[in-house]
């Protein structure tokens, strides 16, 4: 990932998390299989892999206006609940009228919480380093939820973060500029101060709608 800082480079990065900073070292087809054999559910990986981006492109926003703490995580565990009983009934074969056990979602919820499914994008690792110690202020805005928190601990990246802001808790999901306000917020500078780097148009319409200046990357 390059972003060219100049004399005129700003004194903030927002930067987005999944698709940007980290991603998944298998596909989510793989994984929802893996842990559906498990409850007796068969599935192909690849029909997973299919139906799991029209899923979350037609789903409501992972967001939560007025939620915390526990009533917070309930409203989480609910949406991917939907959202992973959705993909297995849209993944074909006779899934759509099979009862799912409760406890698939519930394990796959907490699955995705574990850092070995995910990885840092290698060319990642040397600039944000690079950021953090020539003194650029760093944030994440990520349409995620509060399990974002722990995976970005423990792949080494929180430390050099000085805020996280996800969508489920913030309220608003990109591309509303309301995430990207809130960590202008909370890192005390003007929209003029900082960049975002994201990879995707939700990245690019909630910075503009914001007033920042936005760089997407582009990985295969």
């Amino acid at each position: 990932m390059r972003v060219p800082l100049s004399p005129g480079a700003p004194a903030g990065l927002l930067l987005d998390a999944m698709g940007t900073l980290i991603g998944l070292r298998r596909s989510v087809g793989h994984t929802y299989a893996e842990v559906a054999l498990r409850h007796g559910v068969i599935v192909e990986p690849a029909a997973i892999d299919r139906a799991f981006p029209a899923v979350l492109r037609r789903a409501t926003p992972l967001a939560f206006p007025g939620l915390e703490e526990a009533e917070l995580l309930a409203a989480e565990r609910q949406w991917w609940s939907q959202r992973i009983e959705e993909t297995l009934r849209s993944s074909g074969g006779d899934l759509d009228e099979l009862d799912l056990p409760p406890e698939l979602a519930r394990e796959l919820f907490e699955r995705f919480a574990e850092p070995d499914l995910w990885k840092v994008y290698p060319d990642v690792i040397g600039p944000i380093g690079r950021w953090h110690g020539s003194g650029l202020r760093l944030a994440v805005v990520s349409n995620f939820d509060q399990r974002l928190h722990g995976l970005l601990e423990a792949l080494d990246l929180a430390q050099l973060l000085e805020l996280v802001v996800v969508s489920s808790a913030a309220g608003a999901a990109k591309p509303s500029p309301q995430p990207f306000r809130l960590a202008l917020d909370g890192l005390g500078l003007r929209p003029e101060q900082v960049w975002h780097v994201g990879d995707s148009p939700e990245d690019l319409e909630g910075a503009r709608a914001a007033g920042i200046t936005c760089l997407l990357i582009r990985r295969h």
